[in-house]
């Protein structure tokens, strides 16, 4: 076969697309490889997704090729943005690798409502740490006569007694009466007892 036959037979061409179809996958390999090692070890900082969306955290940490984990949460945070991101972790500013996963924590739409429970006759050591527990506050604590010193008699919630059970917004103010320690006497018992006084009074 002459040289002008060969270069026109099909032979040559398919010989010639198989050699470019190597050349192509050495270089698609060689680029591949190029790219890992360039970026092998590479550390990636951690931006800061604070107050952001969900869809706006995950184009910002896609464009770093890291990846995200979204946490459940019940707690509402009033300063910041309703299904906003108000924790993440790793921090920003941290150091990771490729395809790392950052975990984050979304604002709830508002405050959850919590159970008051039953304080009465409960000691304010106990009451104090059992509202902080549920998510509410102790509020103006006054007193007044009665024998058991610092024990809870009543209940207030904006100015109004609230009885235990009632569904309050977390992180409210609770308002307790507690007694001071001391014995109440009732006027007309001490009426009573005057006047029984001076009906009999003692002979000397």
């Amino acid at each position: 076969m002459s040289l002008r036959n060969y270069l026109t037979s099909k032979v040559f061409f398919s010989q010639v697309l198989i050699a470019f179809g190597i050349i192509a996958v050495l270089a698609f390999v060689f680029f591949n490889m190029l790219s890992f090692f360039t970026n092998h070890g590479q550390e990636i900082t951690v931006p800061d997704l604070s107050k952001m969306n969900v869809e706006q955290a995950e184009e910002t940490l896609d464009e770093l090729s890291l990846d995200y984990v979204l946490l459940d949460t019940l707690d509402y945070n009033k300063d910041f943005p309703q299904f906003s991101v108000v924790e993440q972790e790793p921090k920003k500013g941290a150091k990771v690798k490729a395809n790392r996963k950052i975990y984050i924590k979304v604002n709830a739409s508002g405050y959850t409502l919590v159970v008051l429970p039953d304080l009465i006759e409960k000691t304010f050591r106990q009451a104090e740490p059992t509202l902080k527990s549920i998510g509410l506050q102790v509020g103006e604590v006054t007193y007044k006569p009665y024998l058991g010193k610092d024990m809870v008699l009543e209940m207030r919630y904006k100015g109004a007694p609230v009885k235990p059970g009632t569904k309050i917004m977390k992180t409210s103010k609770i308002d307790l009466v507690l007694g001071d320690g001391k014995v109440a006497f009732d006027e007309t018992e001490i009426d009573s007892l005057i006047r029984e006084q001076e009906s009999n009074p003692t002979n000397e």
